[in-house]
């Protein structure tokens, strides 16, 4: 799009929000600060390097086979590096504990060490990013019984309490090498395809395990410790140990963060509306923004409702500093890096339209019991021309505007994905 074009309908922009007080070139500076965490796993199908011959386990699935899957390290990052290039604002990359590095020695998880990830450290620095964490307790044969710290044998409890301890010191190694903290979340795909016969045991295994792995402090400028549930997985539809009962409660009592992921409640549940509720118990919040269609499927995020309705909670309600997004999505079936570029665009666009509402007005209308006024504001604001505003932003940061970026992804994919 020419220049001079993004420019003029960017004033014209300007000026209309001007009129209901909001100040665009602010919004965009608050926007730039927002940082985004890319999760690493769409780039490869949530395959790892531990071994070529991994297969997901733990109710997870890619589905699709297009070409150009990161095989390597190296190809990962490279992947990254390409979103990167098409994505505006400030990023970080979440890791699982797959992407370890070992220079073809095997190492099992009950091993891993802060220099199995030295490599991403040093990709990190030179980009400028954060980097977040998370042990994996799935796609692994101490896992094919469906049950890791809750597990009644105690042999392998132990030996995933050692993985989850030992991922909070590489999630330390992070935070004190790069100067931001890491936020290492724990899931575990523990449950049982039918229905118990004792559902305590399991949950207070599971609590017991926590307090051991939980029972070093670390510096929470360094790591974050976060856990989040699940209503129910592939092998584990008629019960799951991590309820969100289970971790609402554990996270409360124990002051860590809860993750909460958008496609892991029932259909008509959505997180957007207990984030405010949350907030309110917990000091952080860490969210899996991620797109379920009929179940928690992970399709790549779109500008939807329920988006939107986030990036409302967000910054309605002034949770910037409290909340840490985190992307969750993983599909096969189409171009990855593309995968990444819509999904991470889509949040961020998220965000920019919740920072140019006139919140103050709208919640003054509220408090009033003007409702017409409140209805008519959001529905107004529906076509206001945000999207003169994005197309500004990305330009200012040498980023693609429009679809442009998808011309950069065909060759991308020409030239490096389909050569692989």
């Amino acid at each position: 799009m020419n220049k001079e074009r993004i420019e003029n309908l960017y004033k014209l922009a300007k000026e209309q929000y001007a009129q209901i007080g909001i100040d665009t070139d602010e919004v965009l500076k608050k926007l730039d600060n927002i940082p985004i965490s890319i999760h690493c796993w769409q780039g490869d199908d949530v395959r790892g390097f531990e071994s070529p011959d991994t297969e997901l386990s733990g109710g997870i699935q890619a589905t699709g086979n297009y070409p150009g899957r990161a095989r390597t390290p190296e190809e990962l990052r490279a992947d990254l590096e390409k979103a990167f290039s098409l994505i505006p604002g400030k990023k970080r990359v979440n890791l699982h504990a797959i992407y370890l590095e070992t220079n073809g020695e095997k190492v099992d998880r009950d091993q891993i060490e802060p220099k199995h990830f030295e490599n991403w450290v040093k990709w990190a620095k030179k980009n400028n990013i954060g980097l977040d964490f998370n042990p994996t307790l799935f796609s692994h044969p101490k896992a094919d019984d469906g049950l890791t710290l809750s597990h009644p044998d105690e042999n392998i409890r132990k030996f995933w309490i050692e993985h989850v301890k030992r991922s909070r010191k590489i999630s330390e190694y992070f935070g004190k090498e790069l100067g931001t903290p890491s936020v290492m979340n724990i899931w575990i795909p523990d449950g049982f395809k039918d229905i118990p016969a004792d559902r305590l045991a399991p949950r207070q295994r599971l609590k017991d395990a926590l307090d051991e792995i939980l029972e070093e402090k670390i510096d929470k400028k360094y790591h974050l410790d976060a856990v989040e549930s699940k209503v129910f997985g592939i092998g584990s539809e008629s019960y799951v140990v991590g309820s969100h009962e289970f971790y609402m409660g554990y996270a409360v009592k124990n002051n860590v963060l809860l993750c909460l992921d958008a496609g892991h409640f029932h259909p008509t549940e959505v997180i957007s509306n207990k984030i405010s509720a949350i907030s309110l118990f917990v000091d952080e919040i860490l969210l899996h923004v991620s797109r379920p269609v009929r179940w928690d499927s992970d399709h790549v995020v779109i500008l939807d409702d329920e988006l939107l309705a986030i990036g409302q909670e967000i910054i309605r309600h002034n949770l910037v500093d409290r909340v840490h997004i985190g992307l969750d999505f993983f599909d096969a079936s189409i171009n990855r890096v593309a995968a990444w570029t819509i999904g991470t665009r889509n949040m961020l666009k998220s965000l920019m339209i919740a920072l140019l509402e006139p919140t103050d007005k709208m919640k003054k209308a509220e408090e009033e019991f003007d409702f017409t006024t409140r209805l008519a504001m959001m529905e107004e604001l529906k076509s206001y021309p945000w999207q003169a505003v994005w197309d500004y932003y990305c330009a200012s940061k040498n980023i693609p505007v429009g679809l442009d970026w998808l011309e950069e992804v065909k060759k991308y994919e020409k030239e490096i994905l389909l050569n692989r």
